[in-house]
C-alpha cells in the first residue's frame, strides 16, 4: 500500500455526511458531529468539501432513525442526494466520512460510491460514533474502490468532536498534513 499522500491543499476534499437533530448520547444538535470533523478538516488544511445532503428526510428521533437505517441496510437502498462535483478528477486525495448507521456508512454514502469513481486516488475514511469505530466503513470504501489507496481510517465518538480538537488535529499531522 502506499503511505504517501497529496498533501497540496487544492488536490484535497473531504466528501461528507452528517446530520443535525436527535443523537444518541450527544442530544439533540444543530450542526452533526460528521460536519464538526469536516470543517475541522477543512479548516486545517485549507481544502474543498463536498457535504452530501439527502433528499430523504431523517429528521426524525433517534429511535425511528435506526429503524430506518437497518431497512436501508438490509434492502441495499440507495438514497438520493442533492448536487454533484463537477470536477472530481482533479483531486487526488479525498477524506470520505460519516456517522456509523447500522454497522457501515449511511446508505446515501453508498449512492455517492456508485456516482463517482475514486479508483486511482488516495481515500482517507472516517467517522463519528458512539461506540461502533470505523465498523465497516474502511472495507465497504475498499470493496467500492478496490484500485484506490485507501489509508487506515480515523473515528472519533460523537460526544467528543466539539471538545477534542486536538484528537482531530493530532490524527491530520500524523497523515503529514
Amino acid at each position: 500500500m502506499n503511505t504517501q499522500i497529496e498533501t497540496d491543499k487544492e488536490k484535497v476534499l473531504v466528501v461528507f455526511f452528517s446530520l443535525p437533530g436527535e443523537q444518541y448520547s450527544v442530544g439533540n444538535i444543530k450542526v452533526g458531529n460528521t460536519k464538526i470533523v469536516a470543517d475541522l478538516i477543512c479548516k486545517h488544511i485549507g481544502c474543498s468539501q463536498f457535504e452530501i445532503v439527502a433528499d430523504k428526510d431523517y429528521a426524525m428521533p433517534y429511535n425511528d432513525l435506526i429503524k430506518v437505517a437497518k431497512e436501508e441496510a438490509n434492502k441495499g437502498e440507495l438514497p438520493t442526494y442533492k448536487g454533484k462535483i463537477e470536477n472530481i478528477d482533479q483531486y487526488s486525495t479525498i477524506f470520505i466520512g460519516g456517522p456509523v448507521w447500522w454497522g457501515t456508512y449511511p446508505q446515501v454514502m453508498f449512492s455517492f460510491f456508485k456516482d463517482y469513481d475514486l479508483n486511482n486516488k488516495t481515500i482517507i475514511p472516517f467517522t463519528t460514533h458512539e461506540g461502533s469505530g470505523l465498523a465497516s466503513c474502511v472495507e465497504d470504501v475498499k470493496k467500492a474502490y478496490p484500485k484506490a489507496n485507501v489509508l487506515k481510517g480515523f473515528s472519533i465518538y460523537g460526544h467528543e468532536v466539539r471538545t477534542n480538537d486536538k484528537k482531530v488535529i493530532d490524527w491530520l499531522k500524523d497523515l503529514g498534513f
